[in-house]
């Protein structure tokens, strides 16, 4: 499996055999200075109705879209209701975590969780390989908490997302408020990084992938 960032919540996930899954494309513009999403895939997932994270349309190749649980292409997508917010969606509506099995291991992208997770969502949610976490606070859960729910999730890698940088002008934190005095991190020089089956870590690892537009 390969998975490269694209910018702020949005990954191409790509499986050995070639299926392709981008994770809550945006629209660029105004403080998100990321380029156009111009990739093409089969699935696309979206974890809430806000335009930096539902830009179904800019992804090619006419994918089947999913919002909760379903099941596509033989895949088995798990929809976890939560919270844009800590008021239980009274100032930034729902958020979905969507999971699924792809080569043998388990993904998980947090969308724009704003909370902890309580024992029932961590129980839903199940088994974590790997981690797309949003750091950057504000609109999405902070770096403590970020780390509260890693903690919980228990992946064997966290790949951070939903923060500030050159090309995120939100006012969010960066990842490096997240990354402080963790030791297992691994800064890529790279947008991508390919994982297997059985040779994941047996710590958790944080990977920082650099934007690919």
């Amino acid at each position: 499996m390969k998975i490269k960032w694209l910018g702020h919540a949005s990954f191409m996930i790509t499986s050995d055999s070639g299926t392709k899954i981008i994770t809550d494309p945006y629209i660029p513009g105004g403080n998100l200075k990321y380029g156009e999403i111009k990739e093409s895939a089969d699935i696309v997932t979206v974890s809430h109705d806000h335009f930096d994270h539902n830009n179904v349309a800019t992804v090619g190749g006419n994918p089947k879209v999913v919002k909760e649980t379903a099941e596509i292409r033989g895949m088995k997508f798990n929809g976890t209701s939560t919270y844009h917010d800590e008021t239980k969606g009274k100032d930034r509506g729902n958020n979905t975590i969507i999971c699924f099995e792809m080569d043998g291991m388990r993904v998980c992208h947090l969308g724009d969780l704003g909370h902890s997770l309580s024992d029932q969502q961590v129980a839903e949610v199940g088994k974590v390989d790997i981690l797309l976490l949003p750091v950057g606070g504000n609109y999405t859960i902070d770096a403590r908490v970020a780390t509260e729910v890693s903690s919980k999730l228990a992946p064997k890698v966290v790949i951070p997302m939903h923060f500030k940088n050159d090309r995120c002008d939100f006012p969010i934190a960066g990842v490096e408020k997240f990354l402080k005095g963790k030791e297992e991190v691994s800064k890529l020089d790279a947008s991508e990084a390919e994982f297997k089956a059985g040779e994941l870590p047996a710590m958790t690892q944080i990977i920082v992938l650099k934007p690919a537009l």
